[in-house]
């Protein structure tokens, strides 16, 4: 048997593969990176909060029937005085409150995203499903990378509480 280079090359017949990261670099980065360079990658922030007592901070973006765009969350991160009960919910109503400006990672870009938001204290009401729970002291993020997808006319609740404290909850996502 010959010996055979350990090294790809482009005559070879395994090229594709980019199994050498020395000889024959691939490179692969995250969706958001591509996201970002199309003008599609939003950040929403609630800043640093004061929740009182028995109250959450809840942050909330809700796709838009007819808008002709899915939702894809990269990421949540944020920050708590204290230790919180991080809450991620399909659906939910926040009664009153802000509606923040989503930010677009693409600076001095004139795209905005079609999601409208919701910001507020207290408690969330309607009939919320929460899919994932989480206890976080002091600064936490939650890679998703865009597993989490908010279709059309669906919305998602992030929500960080209870108790006296000072919260900031942080969502990235995409739009295609």
């Amino acid at each position: 048997m010959t010996n055979h280079s350990v090294f790809n090359n482009e005559n070879s017949p395994v090229y594709m593969l980019a199994n050498n990261g020395y000889a024959s670099p691939g490179i692969f980065s995250p969706s958001e990176y591509d996201a970002a360079a199309n003008q599609r990658l939003f950040c929403l922030t609630t800043g640093n909060v004061s929740v009182g007592s028995g109250a959450s901070l809840h942050l909330q973006i809700t796709n838009p029937n007819a808008s002709g765009r899915t939702v894809y969350v990269s990421r949540i991160a944020g920050g708590a005085s204290n230790t919180i009960t991080l809450t991620v919910y399909s659906g939910g109503t926040i009664t009153g409150g802000t509606t923040p400006a989503p930010f677009n990672a693409f600076f001095g870009s004139s795209t905005t995203s079609v999601v409208t938001t919701r910001q507020n204290t207290g408690a969330l009401g309607g009939s919320p499903t929460s899919f994932f729970t989480a206890m976080a002291a002091d600064l936490y993020v939650i890679d998703l990378n865009g597993s989490i997808i908010v279709p059309a006319n669906q919305t998602l609740t992030v929500s960080a509480g209870t108790g006296s404290l000072t919260a900031s909850l942080n969502l990235l996502w995409w739009e295609v």
